[in-house]
């Protein structure tokens, strides 16, 4: 018995080292379904269990909020207006940050959730069936994002004063990245010296955090790391835009940046021996975005031609490969980014398109045992429909998310 726990622990230390992940892994893929007559739903991040936060369209074109684990896609609902959003990681315990309209007219006409209905867009925390507005700094609108597993949560909130950098008929408030605890902010992270603006996006175990700084013209944008009570720049591919997407538990960040044209982005690896690395794309492909990263330091993320037409990747041991060639070659979905980030376990979520009906769904990807050569898969040619949809996905007053690569 002690000779089998041995080779277990070397075969499991050879796995987690790298040894034998020179190849990447084969993967099964789970098709995660829509709420309530939807025909759209997302993946925005997912928890070392496998639970997977994310939002789908509703019958009548609404959004809504969701959790899904082992087959179930749980509603978490709104906090009054018609949609909801949860766009990032949430905690192992099930704990989950996102956004939701209200029923108030933001007085300002702002559209800060981006779901068109110009109502104020509040913060929240969904856990065990209980969705919690979290506190703003005293403006109308704030966002939640990624969740660690000591139930801290990123985000952004307005404060009650003009933003100097917006100007008429933009009359925004100033935005400032936070964090929030127990319902509480517990943090204000500071903006980049000059900057009105800061937004986090994700936080790590060890209370590091990520997003970044800007004003109200959106340029420049620069990804920035909290840690300490400090902000530190990240810098930038060459461009004016840069955002920090995640950050695992060895701090290093994957996001995207713009190269120095500012019309093409690449998603990048951060680590403080090196900086920022340009991941790359797909032979073919002009853009990318790394959306995810483990603490095996696996990245996901999408690859993306000249038409904005993305295709699944993983990134390690300096290679991107297309999670299509990984799967098997007959399955019924082609994967078009992986949104909802990798887990430790090395599952990986995301959306992708049903290739029978036209349908965009999130998945759930898992390694498996399994094996079959990599093959080229045809290309998939989105309809513009889908494509302005995912274009818009990570709309409101800082979606700069992802623009078409020109």
């Amino acid at each position: 018995m002690k000779r089998i726990t041995f080779l277990i622990v070397i075969l499991c230390t050879f796995w987690a080292s790298g040894t034998w992940a020179q190849d990447p892994p084969r993967y099964t893929v789970q098709d995660l379904g829509t709420l309530g007559g939807g025909t759209y739903s997302y993946a925005g991040g997912i928890s070392n269990n496998a639970l997977v936060a994310g939002s789908s369209t509703l019958s009548d074109g609404t959004y809504r909020a969701f959790l899904w684990w082992n087959g179930w896609m749980l509603d978490l609902g709104t906090l009054g207006g018609p949609n909801s959003q949860a766009n990032y990681r949430p905690s192992e315990s099930g704990e989950v940050g996102g956004i939701s309209d209200t029923t108030t007219t933001d007085p300002n006409g702002e559209d800060f959730c981006g779901f068109g209905t110009y109502l104020e867009c509040h913060p929240f925390s969904w856990q065990n069936g209980v969705m919690t507005p979290l506190p703003l700094l005293g403006g109308n609108n704030g966002y939640a994002g990624g969740v660690n597993n000591q139930g801290q949560v990123a985000g952004a909130a307005e404060y009650n004063t003009p933003d100097p950098t917006c100007t008429l008929p933009l009359a925004f408030l100033r935005l400032g990245a936070v964090v929030w605890e127990n319902g509480k902010i517990i943090e204000k992270l500071p903006a980049l010296r000059g900057d009105p603006d800061a937004f986090a996006y994700a936080i790590n175990d060890k209370g590091q955090a990520i997003g970044f700084s800007t004003n109200c013209s959106s340029a420049p944008v620069r990804a920035v790391l909290w840690q300490d009570d400090r902000v530190t720049n990240l810098g930038s591919l060459g461009g004016t835009i840069s955002v920090g997407g995640d950050i695992n538990n060895r701090g290093q960040v994957v996001g995207f940046s713009y190269l120095a044209d500012n019309t093409t982005f690449h998603g990048y690896l951060w680590q403080k021996s090196t900086g920022m690395i340009d991941l790359g794309t797909l032979p073919g492909d002009v853009a990318s975005d790394a959306n995810g990263i483990n603490n095996l330091g696996q990245v996901a993320g999408g690859s993306y031609d000249a038409d904005g037409n993305g295709r699944a990747v993983l990134w390690q041991n300096g290679v991107m490969t297309d999670l299509n060639t990984l799967i098997p070659p007959d399955s019924p979905l082609y994967l078009i980014d992986s949104s909802g980030t990798i887990n430790d376990q090395g599952q990986i979520a995301g959306y992708a398109l049903q290739v029978s009906t036209g349908e965009v769904h999130a998945f759930l990807a898992t390694p498996t045992w399994g094996y079959w050569e990599i093959s080229e898969r045809p290309r998939v040619v989105l309809p513009e429909n889908i494509r302005r949809l995912l274009q818009q996905r990570r709309g409101g007053r800082f979606g700069v998310k992802l623009a078409r690569p020109q």
